[in-house]
């Protein structure tokens, strides 16, 4: 009995999803780096833009983007002490399960991982499986490089959230042309994305640059997207009064109508007097005189 509790408690212990790595202000932001940012053709970024302590952001008249941008400012700032939080508590978890460097054809559940190479690869498709858990994190920790191959992806299944997927890189990402990536980067140095790549999540790179080349950059938001603001509520019209049901009342005569009704009934009585001394009278003559 003993060895099957223990067993169970052992078993409960490995099936406990990891928890996902907290971002702070850092949240906020779609793209952040340390020292410059640089785009080449159209990009679309949703979600803020940050740099701090450099100040150099270039090409970005041909940027459609949705949400703050923030140079060496105090937000940007904040953000960046919040990313090395992140990055830290990242490379701090475990402990970690040691899979392939080439995570392409691989189906992965929550949990941390790292490689014997300390670098990850992508080419092809990596899915990572939350089963049916929407908070379950994935935690990937490189002291070195991560990059991707051309056209390569990350699949979630199961109710898994780009969210909630975590790359901290120990030096730079790369991601080659036309892969679609989800989740979070924080690298150490600097993030590039090549021409066509596409990013559910964040590029946070913490001391170098970010460079962009013709992509869509969208801030992964926990729960799904948020909601449209609600629209302008019409201010209440005038509420007509409650219209009030009327009391049944008693319907009373007026005089003459009681005085009509009470000769009628005299007259009616006397008639029917008068008919029945008649009966008597034809049926009974011997005893009228």
């Amino acid at each position: 009995m003993l060895i099957v509790v223990v067993a169970l408690l052992l078993t409960s212990t490995g099936a406990r999803a990891e928890t996902p790595v907290g971002l702070g202000t850092a949240d906020d932001f779609a793209v952040l780096a340390g020292s410059t940012i640089t785009n080449t053709g159209p990009t679309t970024i949703t979600g803020d833009v940050g740099l701090h302590p450099g100040d150099s952001v270039t090409g970005f008249d041909s940027v459609t983007q949705s949400g703050e941008l923030h140079v060496a400012d105090a937000v940007a700032e904040q953000a960046k002490v919040d990313l090395v939080t992140a990055y830290d508590e990242a490379a701090g978890r475990g402990p970690a399960t040691t899979v392939a460097t080439e995570l392409g054809g691989q189906t992965l559940t929550t949990g941390v991982y790292d490689s014997a190479s300390g670098t990850f690869e992508i080419t092809g498709t990596v899915t990572l499986d939350a089963e049916g858990d929407p908070d379950a994190a994935f935690i990937f920790q490189m002291s070195s490089t991560l990059v991707t191959a051309t056209s390569s992806s990350v699949n979630l299944i199961n109710g898994a959230d780009a969210c909630n997927v975590f790359w901290q890189v120990g030096s730079s990402a790369t991601l080659g042309t036309g892969t679609s990536f989800q989740g979070n980067i924080l690298a150490l140095d600097s993030i590039t994305l090549v021409t066509g790549a596409t990013v559910q999540g964040r590029t946070l790179a913490r001391n170098g640059a970010v460079t962009l080349d013709t992509n869509t950059i969208t801030r992964a938001v926990c729960g799904g997207a948020p909601s449209e603001p609600p629209g302008e509520t019409e201010p209440p019209g005038e509420t007509e009064p409650p219209t009030r049901t009327p009391r049944p009342t008693s319907t009373v005569p007026s005089s003459g109508d009681v005085g009509g009704g009470i000769g009628d009934q005299l007259l009616i009585g006397g008639v029917l007097l008068a008919g029945a001394l008649l009966l008597i009278r034809v049926l009974r003559p011997s005893r009228i005189a």
